[in-house]
């Protein structure tokens, strides 16, 4: 045991020899809410990394939109290749950097576990009828700190939490490897929705304004490597992470080509009214039938003294599209309707 434990701290003290003095030390963590007996062999933001990983949130993701709802084909992005693609091109960051990879990787699994059925389509619907609104974000937040483990939560660490909580654009992670994370979302989701919308043929490759691409690179793999390299060039050795200004305003100005063109786009996202109205009705069914809920929901609610609706939400947000898709045929179609 004397030498297991000699793997985990030896890990410890490596970071401080060859980590950059700006990343996030494992053992200057702020702790657990509730403390545990520390594992022998991996220090604490790998082992949150591995609690998300083997979370039933996590594996629920391949099963959740990105942009495209039930798309025709086998290559297009879930929300779980989205979370992947996350990960990967902000361990690059941070590797380059020399900041923790195990915190930034920790983070970027864990930045969309609360995202609803639907991707933004129930996003909004929950966002209209819930009172105080819904945010994916802070739902996030509440899957894995009382959702998950049967209600107990995963008990992360505090600086894989606040990464989570502000990933969003209006976010601001005390770490530099959340600030990673918050950037790379964005590089993540507007390059590869762009393909996924080329494959869809919602736009060509052609369509994307040239001033944009003679910035950025006129492929994905281009217009990553640019991204990449930028934010590594001028972070580096920085308590910081930041890009140049005409990077960050050719990928600011790409974001909202991608609103007008595709996430407003009437071919991309018809659907996307039918599947809000979905959860709504979910929504509007559970909350007056709390029994119907499972017996882990009804027991959190009452034993947190939270409001019904607060478990309803809970639920709906946790589905798959596949489940919520199932869940409403079977509450709100007759069965002898269903074989039309």
């Amino acid at each position: 045991m004397e030498q297991s434990l000699n793997i985990r701290r030896s890990m410890e003290i490596r970071e401080h020899e060859i980590l950059s003095p700006y990343a996030a030390f494992s053992d200057c963590s702020m702790g657990r809410d509730h403390e545990e007996k520390e594992c022998d062999v991996r220090p604490i933001y790998q082992r949150d990394r591995d609690r998300i990983l083997h979370s039933k949130a996590f594996r629920r993701l391949k099963h959740k939109t990105q942009v495209f709802l039930a798309p025709e084909g086998d290559h297009y992005r879930t929300r779980l290749t989205h979370t992947l693609e996350v990960s990967q091109i902000a361990r690059t960051i941070a590797k380059a950097l020399r900041l923790n990879e195990d915190l930034t990787e920790a983070i970027a699994l864990g930045h969309d576990l609360g995202h609803t059925p639907f991707g933004h389509a129930g996003e909004r619907a929950l966002n209209r009828i819930v009172p105080g609104g819904f945010k994916h974000h802070l739902q996030s937040l509440r899957v894995v700190e009382c959702i998950e483990n049967h209600g107990k939560g995963l008990n992360l660490s505090k600086e894989v939490r606040d990464g989570i909580a502000g990933h969003q654009t209006s976010g601001n992670p005390s770490t530099l490897e959340g600030k990673i994370v918050r950037l790379c979302d964005k590089i993540a989701y507007v390059n590869h929705d762009i393909d996924d919308a080329i494959r869809g043929q919602i736009i060509s490759e052609d369509d994307i304004p040239k001033e944009y691409t003679d910035v950025l690179g006129n492929s994905l793999g281009k217009r990553l490597d640019t991204l990449v390299h930028d934010i590594i060039t001028n972070s580096r050795d920085k308590n910081d992470i930041i890009m140049s200004p005409d990077i960050e305003a050719a990928m600011k100005y790409l974001r909202e080509f991608m609103f007008q063109s595709v996430y407003f786009n009437r071919k991309a996202k018809g659907q996307e009214e039918q599947a809000e109205r979905l959860v709504i009705e979910l929504y509007k069914y559970y909350l007056e039938h709390i029994d119907q809920l499972p017996e882990e929901y009804i027991e959190k609610g009452s034993k947190n003294d939270e409001p019904p609706y607060v478990a309803v939400v809970d639920y709906i947000a946790g589905m798959t599209d596949r489940f919520a898709v199932a869940k409403f045929k079977e509450l709100m179609i007759p069965e002898a309707w269903d074989v039309y």
